[in-house]
């Protein structure tokens, strides 16, 4: 018997009768549309810091899940959402300090145009409202995004998430254009986007449809990690406004310091977005999610349509969000990414000298992409051999692009040398192993 998954097909008769009694369980209740990762799905029972610990006790280095941001079970964290769930948790329809401090210092962390947040669960929600703030803002619909972008599950934001595969139709309003090109001179990369981004621009006017926004993943993470050159987005960005629309950068997976050289990834680029959506890792588990604004943007919105979110920077949410600013602040976990993040890339820059099945190393900070091929093409067959020879290693991945074949590297803010040394020696061994 065998079992699909996120990379394949597994051997079902390898796994414990346990797991074996847990998948039978899962496809009775939860139905076709989930899926697992690895060709041996794993069972975690708890995590810490960079640990994940399978029920029998076997630790797993984490250099995938950037929700749990400052680490798994995070005890500062867990102290602030334990101390606020014991005392209140209401709604954002009463006046209470945290969601009010916790917006402050938010905002605090963005250039001063960008002063006013509105709180949502998911980012799938925070792109949503986006959606629905361009319209109200422009008049238009038109939305422009990247080819293998992903930007959520709801019934509007799955219309723009190219990456949920052919069967999920993208609507007739929006348009697709190539991600930007890392293998073009670094003085071409944007202007080679914006070109795309010109020519979608006037696909959707030539079929009577306003532009409303371009909005983009600001690592372009699905799309295969494209972090540079520094300033690339600017000249898209300058023409989705000349055509009347505005800029939406999605912070869900670069935000909250993971690039290792400002809190958001959309600064790296020296630019200034009208909306910025957040979400994943700013509550390292907790959810909480939201829309960070010009606030021009959202005054006509705010005026003609109320909002309102019963969980949505909620007051518990608020503190777990406080929690993260203040442990990245306070571990220098910006830092910490540019420059285990940097020793990183080095290592596998080093290992693409000595096995031809990497390609090309890029990334920012502590999110590294690495292309995988075998005999000059790209490899999605040899990247899910590698993901699931480290999973056998003890150490997680994934893989992402528009041809599954780039390694997806993506490990909590509080990774170590050690940690990237032992996900290093992990990599050569599995490289050596099925390249």
């Amino acid at each position: 018997m065998t079992m699909a998954n996120a990379f394949g097909t597994g051997d079902f008769e390898r796994l414990n009768p346990a797991e074996q009694s847990m998948i039978r369980r899962r496809e009775k209740v939860l139905g076709p549309a989930y899926r697992l990762f690895y060709e041996r799905p794993l069972h975690f029972v708890r995590g810490e810091g960079v640990w994940l610990y399978d029920a029998d006790g076997r630790a797993y280095l984490d250099a995938y899940n950037n929700v749990a941001s400052v680490g798994h079970g995070n005890p500062q964290v867990l102290e602030a959402i334990t101390k606020q769930a014991a005392t209140l948790n209401t709604h954002t329809r009463y006046l209470h300090d945290n969601i009010l401090d916790y917006a402050e210092a938010l905002t605090a962390t963005c250039p001063d145009e960008l002063s006013q947040v509105m709180f949502t669960c998911t980012g799938s929600e925070a792109n949503d409202l986006a959606v629905r703030i361009a319209r109200s803002y422009t008049g238009g619909t038109g939305v422009i995004v990247t080819r293998h972008a992903y930007h959520g599950v709801t019934a509007t934001v799955a219309e723009f998430s190219p990456s949920l595969g052919p069967h999920v139709d993208l609507g007739p309003h929006v348009r697709t254009v190539p991600a930007p090109d890392p293998s073009l001179a670094p003085e071409q990369v944007g202007q080679a986007f914006a070109e795309g981004v010109e020519a979608a621009i006037a696909d959707l006017k030539r079929h009577g449809i306003k532009p409303a926004m371009l909005i983009v993943d600001t690592i372009f993470s699905s799309d295969g990690v494209i972090a540079n050159p520094p300033g690339l987005l600017k000249p898209a960005v300058d023409a989705i406004r000349r055509a009347g629309g505005i800029f939406v950068a999605d912070e869900v997976q670069p935000g909250f310091g993971r690039t290792g050289d400002a809190m958001w990834g959309f600064q790296r680029h020296g630019l200034i977005p009208d909306l910025v959506t957040a979400g994943k890792p700013m509550g390292n588990g907790y959810p909480l999610a939201g829309l960070i604004a010009r606030p021009e943007i959202i005054a006509e919105f705010g005026k003609n349509s109320r909002y309102f979110n019963t969980f949505g920077g909620n007051p518990v949410a608020a503190a777990a969000g406080m929690a993260v600013l203040r442990y990245i602040e306070d571990q220098k976990l910006i830092a910490n990414a540019a420059n285990v993040g940097g020793y990183l890339r080095q290592g596998l820059e080093e290992l693409a000298t000595r096995f031809d099945a990497i390609t090309s190393v890029r990334g920012a900070g502590l999110f590294i992409g690495a292309d995988i091929e075998q005999d000059g093409q790209p490899s999605a067959h040899l990247a899910s051999r590698i993901v699931n020879g480290l999973r056998e290693r003890q150490v997680l991945i994934s893989a992402s692009g528009p041809d599954a074949n780039v390694l997806k590297i993506r490990p909590p803010l509080v990774f170590s040398r050690e940690n990237a040394d032992r996900f290093l020696e992990a990599a050569e061994e599995t490289i050596r192993a099925v390249g």
